[in-house]
């Protein structure tokens, strides 16, 4: 994560420093004060339009995963905006343009179902085994609950599973 981190500031440097160059200093504020202005307008205005979609969706009775699809890019593409840089911005606005979200979208989904049916046939696993233990709940019926002092006379609910 550091190295992204690192990476992304080089990057954002880099561009700036060629915007300002080619502009000026003072353009180049003011051309990063607008992407941030126009971002935001944009970010407002297809962040509505996906909510309207998806309650939409919902009021017809369809799943509305596109939707629900759409409107998590246009968050994204909010946030990267949110991030000072041209590189942020140019990528949060392709985020939030339908043409191009819409081409965001069927990349994600492809990967996530890729990786969904992984290697092993089945869901995401991250390294970790999992360990399946079958078993069944057994009511002691020689035990006399009601002369144990350590026993109160409150109702838990079902029983407890303990996980792990």
């Amino acid at each position: 994560m550091g190295v992204v981190l690192l990476l992304y500031l080089i990057v954002e440097v880099v561009a700036v420093w060629a915007v300002a160059s080619v502009v000026g200093a003072l353009w180049t504020i003011l051309l990063l004060l607008a992407g941030a202005i126009v971002g935001s307008w944009l970010a407002r205005r297809e962040g509505g339009k996906a909510m309207r979609a998806v309650v939409a969706a919902a009021q017809a009775g369809r799943s509305g995963h596109q939707e629900v699809t759409d409107g998590m890019l246009v968050a994204l593409g909010g946030v990267l905006i949110f991030l000072p840089g041209f590189v942020t911005d140019v990528l949060g606005v392709l985020a939030m343009v339908p043409p191009t979200r819409t081409a965001l979208r069927r990349a994600w989904l492809r990967r996530l179902e890729r990786s969904a049916s992984g290697p092993r046939g089945g869901g995401m696993r991250y390294g970790r085994r999992v360990v399946v233990v079958d078993g069944q709940v057994v009511e002691d019926t020689s035990y006399d609950s009601t002369s144990d002092p350590r026993r109160d006379d409150r109702d838990d609910g079902p029983p407890r599973i303990i996980e792990g």
